[in-house]
């Protein structure tokens, strides 16, 4: 066994040698910290800014820049969180203009921008202006796309590429961690070079997996062209610029800078084969990564490559792709299939270069010769999927039969047990103790429209909620629909993030148009949804209150559960009244006979965040916890109802089944005191019972364990890690990614979490090999699961974990019952234990699944009162 790497947890941003264990989003911090040290050691004064909005795929962002701060600001760069994505944008433009006035104090300023897809959309007129205006020759800008290619947390599917193209924004596409980096370095030259603004794709399979990868600074070198004859005046901002100009400059002169820049550093590379190949693959990012692992599938390496006729092309810089390297992989080829998941990019360039060359070889990706789809441009595009069109394309040309075995497994794998819907499936709900609990029921007779954030999941409750628009849009689709509607009046959900980043606005349409709409805006005093941010600004429910009441706004109330907290001298507008949320049914009942727009400001602190402030000693936690008497319990669920609370789960006894408060899942919002119920005690004072004895029969060994020996891993070795979002999932996947750095080897980390900080379901793909030059891919194929670690047996057997696993993998599940919020809402919901089990044998095979009580014993060793904190 190799000696132990020394690590510390400052090495992500600190060390300037060797191997890092890092995530994606880690990468993207450190990203500026290398450019100024790059540019330092070329002798310039620069310094940094970065800015945008929260949003996945880059949802953590803004929380890794926060925690980086003091790195940061070592480096002189400045981390300014926007109120919204193409504010974000403008101020970026305003960085490169800060040496145009002859008052600038760096040299320049190296900026990035980051948003999800939505807000790339939103901000289509500000990054075209950017980019028409330019870039300052020792600054640049990177433009970072977030898109959610799997609609996991989004509402619309995204791929900002053509957003991009149509602003004439050159885009590179990282395939991992370290592309991340190194096309990061390559970004921020190119803009230099050729006065454009740069778009770095961020997709969740890049930015959220974790890798070790190489962080020498000087590990890449970047060349300016020599064979590209600057025009006079160069190619960067500056003043006056006439429009046309700028328009000139850029068709003309700035793309073709781009296309020098290309051609003259290995953004594109052929990967695998040889010139003289008959059939090419062309692939980028995300997809690169697919088709790698998709050969590893079909058993074909580089050796392999060569014996087939096979060559690879990894694109990094899809628009406009480079003609000159391209033109040179192409030549000789008979066949090019290009493999990019959603709509087609590269294939319509690629087409469009070939065209009228003599001997061109045949081109397919989207759609084969004949017209029938190949590679389809919706949802996710899987290895497996690649695999087989790959395997079957080959075979066409020539038969293999040792290719032909691989494919024929392939698809018996495909094939196995697809069919069966699942026994239960693990969908997001409000967290207990959550404000929504309360604040999203409306009276009988009315109907509400749901919002973006946490609150939207009450479309799938029994809250009359349903329909929504784009960020900040909401209300304004009933200014369209009331006018032919027989409803008289709606109620309209928002989030303070949402009002403050841009639904002000709807607000201000509707009473401009007289609409009778009562907005309850959904005040929780953190950005809940992408992890408890602090707000981008000052906001507090009587500022909204002020507002609001400014803008037009004729009746205002606000609900709370705590009245009395509101000093004499809060100000609020004249009239507003304070209730207590169990008046908001009647206070409801009452805006709504309201004409005009009238609003209900419902204030109530996020409950993960007061969690978090409770633990860090921000806020008082409260010295009293509730308690059901399962004798006096008569099973009947109006607590649950009550509340709508996950923290009251079902508890089974000779007497039938009765409830419990989950004291690990409560937050101590008590509304499942509503109802008249005898038996709920109240303890005043108490705490928690630390660490309680083990029983014998799950006593743990107290001797010292043994270092096992470690078995030689053949290529990759695949682990497929389930669980529910908030228990720690993440975390042992990243303990299990750091141990494999510190003994030397490769190891390739990705979490699929989507809404699982709700309660949802939340996986974690691991990948281990001996070193890290052999990991080749982030996800674990369907079928290529060693290791099923199932901490939640629920998710364990769900479509999606049931695809990777096949009748040889090992599957050790956790047989705690945890409940899915549908126990709420249906008192006598059983849990299927033995039916996911039968699932996941007839999946991997009987003696291959094995059951543990693992959270009973967590619970024995470490005691409630650590999961209650």
């Amino acid at each position: 066994m190799s000696e132990l790497r020394e690590v510390s947890l400052e090495d992500k941003y600190l060390l300037d040698s060797g191997q890092v264990f890092i995530t994606g989003i880690q990468a993207l911090v450190r990203l500026p910290m290398i450019q100024l040290r790059r540019d330092q050691a070329a002798g310039l004064n620069t310094a940094g800014y970065i800015t945008g909005y929260r949003g996945s795929p880059l949802g953590s962002l803004d929380q890794q820049l926060t925690a980086a701060r003091p790195y940061l600001e070592d480096h002189n760069i400045v981390f300014q969180p926007a109120v919204n994505e193409d504010l974000a944008a403008t101020a970026i433009g305003g960085t490169q203009q800060a040496e145009l006035s002859g008052d600038g104090r760096y040299d320049g300023v190296f900026a990035m921008w980051y948003g999800k897809g939505p807000g790339v959309d939103r901000s289509g007129d500000a990054l075209r202006h950017g980019n028409l205006a330019g870039s300052s020759p020792n600054g640049g800008v990177l433009v970072l796309m977030g898109d959610d290619h799997a609609c996991e947390s989004s509402t619309t599917a995204h791929q900002s590429e053509f957003a991009m193209v149509d602003a004439m924004i050159p885009i590179l596409n990282p395939a991992g961690v370290q592309d991340i980096v190194d096309y990061g370095m390559w970004g921020w030259a190119l803009s230099r070079f050729s006065g454009c603004w740069v778009g770095l794709k961020s997709v969740h399979d890049t930015v959220e997996a974790s890798a070790s990868i190489s962080v020498a600074t000087d590990r890449l070198q970047i060349e300016n062209p020599q064979d590209f004859v600057m025009p006079s005046g160069g190619l960067n901002i500056r003043r006056p610029d006439p429009f046309l100009e700028q328009e000139r400059r850029l068709h003309d002169d700035k793309l073709s800078a781009v296309a020098a820049f290309a051609r003259n550093n290995p953004l594109d590379r052929r990967v695998l084969g040889e010139a003289g190949a008959r059939i090419g693959i062309v692939t980028t990012g995300k997809s690169y990564l697919d088709v790698q692992r998709a050969l590893l599938e079909l058993g074909i390496d580089d050796a392999e490559c060569h014996r087939l006729g096979v060559s690879l092309y990894k694109v990094g810089m899809p628009w406009p792709l480079e003609v000159t390297g391209f033109v040179d992989f192409a030549d000789g080829l008979e066949q090019i299939i290009v493999v990019e998941e959603k709509r087609g990019l590269l294939e319509e360039q690629i087409k469009s270069i070939l065209y009228g060359r003599a001997d061109s070889p045949l081109v397919v990706g989207k759609k084969r010769e004949t017209g029938e789809v190949l590679f389809p441009s919706t949802g996710r595009l899987e290895a497996a999927q690649i695999a087989q069109v790959l395997g079957q394309r080959l075979l066409a040309q020539a038969h293999d039969v040792v290719l032909s075995q691989r494919l024929a497994r392939l698809e018996t794998l495909l094939t196995a047990g697809d069919d069966q819907p699942p026994a239960m499936t693990r969908t997001p709900y409000f967290c207990a103790g959550c404000p929504h609990n309360s604040s999203t029921v409306v009276p009988q007779g009315s109907r509400a429209l749901a919002g973006f954030g946490c609150h939207f999941m009450a479309q799938w409750m029994d809250r009359n909620t349903a329909g929504f628009t784009q960020m900040g849009g909401e209300g304004a689709g009933w200014l369209g629909e009331s006018h032919f509607s027989k409803t008289g009046h709606v109620f309209q959900n928002i989030g303070d993030g949402t009002y403050f980043h841009s639904g002000l606005l709807a607000i201000r349409a509707c009473v401009a148009a007289g609409t009778n709409i009562t907005f309850k805006i959904l005040y929780n005093d953190a950005v809940a949804m992408t992890g408890g941010q602090a707000m981008d600004g000052p906001l507090d429910a009587a500022a909204i209150s002020r507002q609001i009441r400014a803008e037009g706004v004729g009746r205002i109330t606000v609900v709370t559960d705590q009245p009395k907290k509101y000093s004499s001298a809060t100000e609020w507008p004249r009239g507003v009244t304070v209730h207590h949320r169990r008046d908001l049914i009647s206070v409801q009942e009452s805006l709504r006979e309201e004409t005009g727009v009238s609003a209900l400001i419902y204030d109530q602190t996020c409950a993960a965040e007061k969690r978090r402030r409770r633990r860090r000693g921000l806020m008082e936690d409260p010295p009293r916890r509730l308690f059901i008497n399962d004798l006096v319990c008569e099973g009947c669920g109006d607590c649950s109802v009550k509340s709508n609370c996950v923290a009251v789960s079902p508890k089974e006894t000779v007497f039938g089944r009765k409830r419990q408060i989950d004291q690990s899942a409560c937050n101590k919002d008590y509304s499942c005191l509503e109802g008249f119920c005898p038996s709920f005690v109240t303890i005043e004072g108490g705490r928690l019972r630390g660490q309680r004895e083990l029983s014998e029969t799950n006593a743990l060994p107290r001797h010292p364990l043994s270092e096992p020996d470690r078995p030689v891993i053949d290529g990759n070795y695949s682990i497929v890690l389930t669980g529910v979002g908030g228990t720690g999932v993440v975390t042992v996947g990243a303990i299990l990614g750091m141990a494999a750095h510190i003994a030397r080897m490769g190891c390739s980390v990705l979490d699929m979490a989507g809404l699982a900080q709700k309660g949802g379901a939340v996986t974690s793909y691991i990948i281990l090999s001996d070193a890290p030059e052999d990991i080749n891919a982030t996800h674990v194929a369907d079928g290529g699961a060693h290791l099923l670690l199932g901490c939640d047996v629920v998710t364990s057997a769900s479509p999606g974990t049931m695809r990777k696993l096949h009748s040889g993998t090992k599957a050790v599940l956790n047989e705690h019952q945890m409940m899915t919020g549908e126990f709420v809402q249906q008192p006598d919901f059983s849990f299927p234990m033995q039916e996911l089990i039968a699932a996941l044998s007839a999946r991997c095979g009987q003696s291959n699944v094995h059951t543990i009580p693992a959270t009973t014993v967590a619970n024995a060793v470490f005691g409630d009162s650590i999961a209650a904190n």
